[in-house]
């Protein structure tokens, strides 16, 4: 009778041991479940992210462009204004004017673009973090 009780008792430990087991094992799964899908989204974000970054690479590769060819162009002024100056010929001199004011609107655009270069990289920058803070602030609210 005492090996009948013992082989009860054993065959309860087993099955407890199963049941906590698959218990055991059913988190683990849940666990690397949800952990894969959030590196899923993850990954999903930083594709889209690289799409963006390519987009905005885009834009200041153009705007740089733009700020080369108009200093290029007032370099090309600057030497044409001292030509005219060493010159020391009326007609030349009256030329100068003309040039100089060029080259001050260039002046402008310059001022002009690098200040839309630089409202369009914080614009890209506070837009590419916005998905950040508003994840951070649903970590802490579900916390």
């Amino acid at each position: 009778m005492a090996d009948n009780n013992h082989l009860h008792l054993q065959t309860l430990t087993n099955s407890n041991s199963n049941s906590n087991s698959n218990s055991l094992t059913t988190t683990t799964t849940n666990h690397h479940s949800r952990r894969r899908r959030r590196r899923d989204k993850e990954d999903e974000d930083s594709f889209a992210a690289e799409g963006d970054a390519a987009e905005v690479w885009g834009t200041f590769t153009e705007n740089f462009r733009q700020v080369q060819s108009v200093l290029d162009r007032n370099r090309v002024l600057i030497q044409q204004v001292n030509e005219n100056h060493q010159s020391k010929i009326h007609d030349n001199m009256i030329k100068n004017v003309a040039l100089i004011q060029e080259i001050n609107g260039n002046i402008s655009k310059v001022v002009s673009l690098y200040s839309d270069l630089s409202t369009n990289f914080s614009t890209m920058f506070h837009q590419r973090n916005e998905p950040l803070d508003s994840k951070s602030k649903d970590d802490t609210s579900q916390a």
